[in-house]
C-alpha cells in the first residue's frame, strides 16, 4: 500500500489571476501553484493543434508530457505515436501518455484542467 499524499496548507486561488501564464500561438495556459503542486488550467482556440502551436516551444516531434486532467469545455483529439486516436469530450477526464499530438476544430474552443503536465508544458524547451 503506497503512502497517501499529504497537503500541509491551506490554499484557495483563482486560475483568473494565475501565478504564471504561458500563450504560444492559440494557447494560453494559466498556472497556479501551491505548495508542492501545480495546477494549470489549459486553453486551446479554434484550430490548435500541438504539432504547429506547442513544437515550436516545446522543440520536440511530438509532446513528451504525460498529461492527467479534466475536460472542462470543447472537444480535444489526440493520437498517439502508435496511431491510436480518441477524442475528449467536456466532462471526461483523462490520461494521455508521451509521444502524441492533439487538436480541436476550427470552430470550437478547448478547456482542460490538468494536474500532472502543468509546470513543463508550453515551456520553452
Amino acid at each position: 500500500m503506497s503512502t497517501p499524499v499529504a497537503v500541509t496548507k491551506f490554499e484557495v486561488k483563482s486560475h483568473d489571476s494565475p501565478d504564471e501564464v504561458r500563450t504560444p500561438q492559440k494557447t494560453r495556459v494559466e498556472i497556479l501553484r501551491f505548495d508542492g503542486y501545480t495546477l494549470g488550467r489549459f486553453n486551446f482556440s479554434p484550430g490548435w493543434r500541438w504539432s504547429e502551436c506547442v513544437k515550436p516551444v516545446a522543440k520536440t516531434d511530438l509532446c513528451q508530457l504525460s498529461h492527467v486532467g479534466y475536460a472542462v469545455a470543447g472537444r480535444l483529439t489526440v493520437r498517439l505515436q502508435d496511431g491510436t486516436e480518441k477524442t475528449i469530450e467536456a466532462g471526461q477526464s483523462y490520461t494521455i501518455p508521451p509521444g502524441h499530438d492533439a487538436w480541436v476544430g476550427e470552430n470550437e474552443r478547448f478547456v482542460g484542467i490538468e494536474v500532472i503536465s502543468a509546470e513543463q508544458y508550453a515551456k520553452p524547451g
